[in-house]
């Protein structure tokens, strides 16, 4: 198989087989169906990882057009492919979890009406994930973010029949447009200062235009076009204040839960700015803006998994704080960081949230924490990869998430020295983070597999119950472990979840993997220089610092909590006023549905009743035509049909035509 042939197979396969569900899922068959999708994405997937080793083995790298789409002027617009290691390693997480989310989803949607419909979502959504990765200029990559969003949007929304999940589809949808408008001001920005949107060319002029200030106001040009990218970023990774719809989504299926916050969607900003890492590190402050947003969800956004319920939602605001994790190495330079963390990021959360449907799956559909206790004894494989998720999430050594997350804490430390703006601010948020994802991730296991079997108890009321994945009864039958098909993607999320910190440790850290890909690649050169980096020397080293310390007394603090009610009651009165802020999300969402929209409404109504209705209506459309007629029953009254007339009319135009034709001739 030739490279281009490589290339189209990884992106072709899950659309054509989403293509031949999406049309013909209903005369297939649910077997049929499942297994056309799991099959494009296993070839996808094989494909991704033979990439890799290409990549790996003999340095592949490719920048090309498969074909010219539009052609303006000397401007031309293509469908292209970029390969290299950034796009390599992309892939591959991508269509891994990708794979195992298809697996698990033939278990958990089994009685679920639209089964065939979801297979196809989930397909295509993967497809464009892919789009996005292989681009090669900004159009391409403007169609695959929009592409997910989508898709996200239809997945989100798969509930359609329940008010919550319409309601969440739209607000994820909306939210997203905020940040997508201000994605294709930068796109249309770049345009205007390069000339071009190929990546490379664009890179190839950066040094031209960096003391060019935007429209004379004193900005640098780049700096604009950075933010108003990464304002694309903040909606599509969920960065604070566009991080509303990230929560909500969660009334989609687990299953593409799952795969929107570990691999997908929200990472595609992540993906995005390391990408673009040439042209963001000539920005000083668009860089430290990125970090510092990125400490806000990291910490803040953080701390409202510790209020939380509903077993996916404390999974939810763990993604948000490990978005921030990323924005922060990727505002602090340490873009090969960021992509080591999403990578990590990807296996541990996609188990997690898996093993929660798992447990809701067990559950009859219940989500709600303080209605389950004691699963352990019942579900003991959804129990034990549980755990090692936590383990990663918390950044425990030896565990994956223990690697990335430690080296971001080094990025921001370095930030810190080097006077980085709002660099205390970043240090404090993403230390004290490691305390709190510590101690809500370990809240959610000791609620959910811990303590007393609250299952058995009859309830009476759901009050406080976030959402439900369907409209199962709520039994209150024994539970048991779920089916090989939703325990076997957890096992394969499991072994990566442990080592993959450690396989990809000397690719990602000393930065030789990404060099050419991403820039600034060795980010921690002067120290290997000093001190060869190992797995084992980073452990030891970790032993004399305070994260480590700080995640296990992260999960005590959640032992102590989960033992004794009093504790926590007493922290309840203590912090009231602080959790009573909590609870409304930081009034975030009062911000957006109460203030905002009603001003969007009302702008809307004011330029649909001036712009549409007074001047494209009554002056443009309506106002042209009044004037026709004014005009044309003036002259109608020149129509009189006898001779006479017409013969006058004939001899006044010859008479003109002379005149005009003399006066042309004298001059």
């Amino acid at each position: 198989m030739t490279e281009m042939n490589l290339y189209l197979t990884i992106i072709l396969s899950p659309l054509l087989a989403s293509t031949i569900v999406g049309l013909f899922g209903f005369a297939l068959g649910k077997k049929i169906s499942h297994s056309l999708t799991i099959l494009g994405v296993l070839i996808s997937t094989i494909g991704s990882y033979c990439l890799l080793n290409k990549v790996l083995n003999g340095g592949l790298t490719y920048d090309g057009p498969l074909y010219t789409w539009l052609t303006v002027g000397s401007q031309s617009y293509s469908v292209g492919i970029l390969v290299d290691s950034l796009t390599a390693t992309m892939l591959t997480i991508v269509t891994s979890v990708s794979l195992m989310v298809h697996i698990y989803t033939i278990g958990y949607m089994e009685h679920e009406e639209g089964y065939e419909r979801f297979f196809s979502y989930i397909s295509l959504f993967t497809f464009m994930m892919i789009m996005l990765v292989m681009a090669n200029n900004f159009i391409q990559l403007f169609f695959g973010w929009e592409g997910v969003g989508l898709v996200s949007y239809l997945l989100i929304g798969f509930y359609f029949q329940r008010e919550s999940a319409t309601f969440a589809n739209l607000k994820a949808f909306l939210v997203n447009r905020i940040g997508d408008l201000g994605f294709l001001l930068g796109i249309g920005l770049v345009l205007a200062y390069f000339g071009t949107l190929n990546y490379a060319e664009v890179f190839a002029k950066l040094h031209e235009i960096s003391g060019v200030t935007f429209l004379n106001t004193g900005w640098n040009a780049i700096t604009v076009i950075c933010l108003l990218l990464f304002v694309g970023a903040m909606g599509k990774s969920a960065q604070f204040p566009l991080h509303v719809w990230l929560p909500d989504s969660m009334e989609g299926p687990t299953p593409i839960s799952a795969l929107i916050h570990a691999a997908t969607m929200v990472t595609a900003g992540i993906f995005m700015v390391a990408r673009l890492s040439p042209m963001y590190n000539m920005s000083e402050t668009a860089l430290s803006f990125i970090a510092i947003i990125g400490a806000i969800n990291a910490l803040f956004l953080g701390l409202l998994g510790l209020i939380q319920n509903d077993i996916k939602r404390v999974v939810a605001y763990s993604t948000l704080s490990q978005l921030g994790y990323m924005a922060v190495a990727l505002g602090c330079g340490a873009y090969s960081v960021g992509i080591f963390h999403l990578m990590t990021h990807a296996f541990f959360k996609a188990l997690l949230f898996l093993a929660a449907g798992s447990v809701i799956v067990a559950m009859h559909h219940e989500q709600d924490m303080r209605k389950m206790g004691g699963l352990w004894k019942y579900m003991p494989i959804t129990y034990v990869v549980t755990i090692i998720g936590n383990l990663a999430l918390a950044g425990v050594p030896p565990f994956a998430g223990f690697f990335s997350k430690d080296m971001i804490l080094d990025a921001a430390s370095n930030a810190h020295e080097h006077h980085m703006f709002g660099s205390s601010f970043v240090v404090f948020c993403v230390y004290a983070a490691v305390f709190v994802t510590a101690c809500y991730s370990f809240r959610q296991l000791f609620m959910t597999f811990h303590g007393k079997e609250r299952f058995r108890e009859v309830h009476h009321d759901d009050h406080g119950h976030d959402s439900h994945d369907d409209h199962g009864g709520h039994g209150h039958s024994e539970p048991k472990e779920s089916p090989w098909v939703i325990t076997l993607p957890l096992v394969l999320l499991a072994i990566p979840s442990v080592i993959i910190g450690w396989l990809a440790f000397d690719k990602f850290v000393p930065g030789e993997f990404f060099s050419g890909a991403i820039y600034n690649a060795q980010f921690f050169a002067e120290e290997i220089i000093k001190d060869p980096i190992t797995p084992i020397a980073m452990m030891a080293h970790s032993l004399h610092q305070p994260p480590v310390y700080l995640a296990l007394a992260g999960i005590i603090a959640a032992f102590i909590a989960h033992k004794s009610p009093a504790f926590v009651a007493v922290i309840k009165t203590i912090f009231k006023p602080v959790i009573f802020v909590m609870e409304r999300k930081y009034f975030m969402d009062d911000l957006f549905i109460n203030i905002l929209a009603p001003i969007g409404r009302g702008l809307g109504k004011i330029l649909w009743s001036i712009g549409d209705i007074l001047l494209i209506d009554g002056l443009i459309v309506n106002g042209s035509a009044r004037v026709i007629a004014v005009f044309a029953k003036i002259f109608r009254r020149a129509q009189t049909g006898y001779v006479n007339s017409a013969a006058t009319y004939m001899v006044l135009g010859v008479l003109i035509l002379l005149t005009f034709c003399t006066g042309l001739i004298l001059h």
